[in-house]
């Protein structure tokens, strides 16, 4: 198995970051052919999701977790910002883990898909993002 762990600037406010390039990069890298590509966010709050972007989907995904799940005093979290027990809540309903086919050294991604990092929690700007490759 080939992993590596990179680093994802996500700023201060919420965020869905495409990760394609990232994972295109490191299956180059990788030398990888046939097999799947894992991606684990090692986060209490951030998760990972394939989805549409660029069309408005994205920005879609965020309003509906801030309906779902608002940013208000209802959580028994308590530390960091206001509503921060929310943003540990986000992985049950986002996991942080996703597993990709690869064929011919590409993700198998249907065509709009991409794989993203969503990250609600303005209090944590850097998020760690593993990807490891088991060759098939």
């Amino acid at each position: 198995m080939h992993s590596e762990e990179i680093e994802i600037r996500t700023g201060s406010s919420e965020v869905v970051r495409d990760l394609r390039d990232e994972c295109r990069r490191f299956l180059r890298s990788a030398g990888a052919d046939e097999g799947l590509l894992n991606i684990w966010v090692p986060h209490a709050t951030a998760g990972l999701a394939v989805i549409e972007t660029g069309a408005g989907s994205d920005d879609d995904l965020l309003a509906a977790l801030r309906d779902l799940l608002p940013a208000d005093d209802r959580w028994r979290h308590r530390h960091g910002s206001h509503g921060h027990g929310r943003d540990h809540v986000l992985p049950a309903f986002v996991p942080p883990y996703a597993t990709i086919p690869v064929l011919g050294g590409a993700m198998s991604l249907g065509t709009w898909q991409s794989v993203c990092l969503v990250d609600t929690n303005a209090d944590n700007p850097v998020r760690k993002v593993r990807l490891s490759f088991l060759a098939g």
